[in-house]
């Protein structure tokens, strides 16, 4: 990976990187992470969407060093090497929860279980959260959703196979690219097939 971009604000380190799909930027504070963008069109502009995105929210866990700017180049660097080979899954990446509720921490850590390759309904992660019924209230959780990549929003669709929403700068068009990336497939090829194995050998 070419030298990241950095930046801080008083309590976040920042660092932003061009990858597939777009650059992408990272946000660490406290020894975890606490935002990813990805989609951007340069790595200020990701970079200042991480600023915005973290100055609103009302969590200070303030920089810790050099702990901090490990985990950072650290977190980016797997990051950009997931977007060419969907080889990580990131579950010891530390992320910051303490801005959600427990419903929504619960929907996080379900959809961080959702392996690379498959997808799972709205309503079939709020009965792996614990909560059936409650397909509305997840969507929610992932519109909201600071992690993509850590926490794979782009994973959960909605019901019937249709995509459903996706908040990076892309949209849709990046959920589509993203999950046939991680299928082996084309764009044109993706077929959605909630909570089942998607993942195929490219035809060429």
């Amino acid at each position: 990976m070419t030298a990241p971009f950095l930046t801080d604000t008083a309590s976040h380190l920042i660092a932003a990187a061009p990858a597939q799909f777009g650059h992408l930027g990272v946000a660490v504070a406290g020894k975890h992470v606490v935002g990813v963008s990805i989609g951007h069109r340069s790595d200020v502009d990701a970079a200042e969407r991480l600023k915005k995105l973290l100055t609103s929210s009302n969590d200070d866990p303030g920089i810790t060093a050099e702990a901090d700017e490990q985990l950072l180049v650290d977190t980016l660097d797997r990051i950009v090497q997931f977007l060419n080979s969907a080889k990580d899954d990131f579950a010891d990446v530390p992320i910051s929860l303490d801005h959600l509720s427990p419903f929504q921490r619960r929907v996080a850590a379900a959809c961080r279980a959702i392996p690379c390759g498959a997808t799972q309904s709205y309503g079939q992660l709020a009965a792996t959260a614990g909560s059936p019924g409650a397909a509305r209230a997840v969507g929610q959780v992932m519109a909201t959703n600071r992690y993509p990549i850590l926490v794979p929003c782009h994973r959960v669709v909605a019901a019937g196979g249709r995509l459903g929403g996706f908040s990076a700068p892309q949209g849709l068009s990046l959920k589509r690219q993203l999950l046939a990336f991680e299928a082996g497939v084309a764009d044109n090829e993706l077929r959605l097939s909630p909570a089942r194995q998607t993942r195929k050998t490219a035809q060429h």
